[in-house]
């Protein structure tokens, strides 16, 4: 089972730790790695929307440190090799970002991937808004984290 971050939830219910850990059969994971593991998500927002998700539990972007720079950069990383895997050519019309608490539907952090970013679907793009109080772009998460002191 997923390790938790802080002592106060139980791994056991949570739906990413259970998709990371192979213990969901009906989510279909696209690629993993020791560290990550990405899937659709289950109420897409583009025609390519998926999510990055730690193996370990952390609860969310807010549960950050500058030492999670790394991770934030390697979960960038994998969403963007699955996009060019899908077949995504415009790299340059994709959105990457978190929603931080209260807008989060999971308490695992998770890294939204969507292209094509003006194709976000009308009735979902204002949970989508880069730089927003309900998305956060991973460029501006990763400078938030290295002033952390």
């Amino acid at each position: 089972m997923a390790k938790l971050n802080s002592g106060s939830e139980n791994v056991e219910t949570c739906m990413f730790c259970l998709i990371a850990d192979d213990q969901d059969k009906k989510t279909e994971v696209i690629k993993k790695n020791k560290e990550l593991v990405c899937f659709r998500d289950i109420a897409p927002a583009a025609p390519h929307h998926y999510l990055v998700v730690p193996k370990q539990h952390i609860h969310d972007c807010s549960s950050l440190h500058s030492g999670h720079v790394d991770l934030v950069e390697r979960m960038v990383k994998m969403g963007k090799a699955v996009l060019h895997d899908q077949g995504v050519a415009d790299m340059k019309d994709i959105s990457l970002g978190f929603h931080p608490p209260p807008y989060t539907s999971v308490d695992h952090l998770h890294l939204h991937v969507l292209a094509p970013a003006s194709q976000i679907f009308q009735k979902k793009k204002y949970k989508f808004i880069p730089c927003s109080h309900r998305f956060v772009t991973e460029q501006h998460l990763k400078m938030h984290l290295k002033n952390i002191q």
